[in-house]
């Protein structure tokens, strides 16, 4: 139906950054809201940011001011710029996206995740 594929992830020093991209792509009809999560060992999955279609944006408290999140409607592509990376910004950081697909049967899609370690 819908494939979610990440890249971008790895290791970062404190204070270095990386881009996240995550291109969404099958019976695609539309796309409405697509984010990040991320889930660190022992703890809940929670939201990073997300962007909904008209370009409205929502960040984390944890990460207002250092990422910035950004899609590419025609290529179906979300992206997350993460600057000034903490170590506690590790974690498994997985693409959602909420897809209407060609049937009209509207679905939220994940990502296979992608690992993000900032340590020195």
């Amino acid at each position: 139906q819908v494939q979610l594929v990440e890249s971008g992830g790895g290791l970062v020093q404190p204070g270095g950054s990386l881009r996240l991209s995550c291109a969404a792509s099958g019976s695609i009809f539309s796309i409405s809201t697509m984010g990040w999560y991320r889930q660190a060992p022992g703890k809940k999955r929670e939201l990073v940011a997300s962007t909904a279609g008209g370009g409205t944006t929502n960040y984390a408290d944890s990460v207002k001011g250092r990422f910035t999140i950004s899609r590419d409607n025609a290529k179906n592509t979300v992206y997350l710029q993460m600057n000034s990376l903490k170590p506690e910004d590790t974690a498994v950081y997985y693409c959602n996206a909420d897809v209407t697909l060609q049937s009209r049967f509207r679905n939220a899609f994940w990502g296979q995740g992608t690992q993000v370690t900032v340590s020195s």
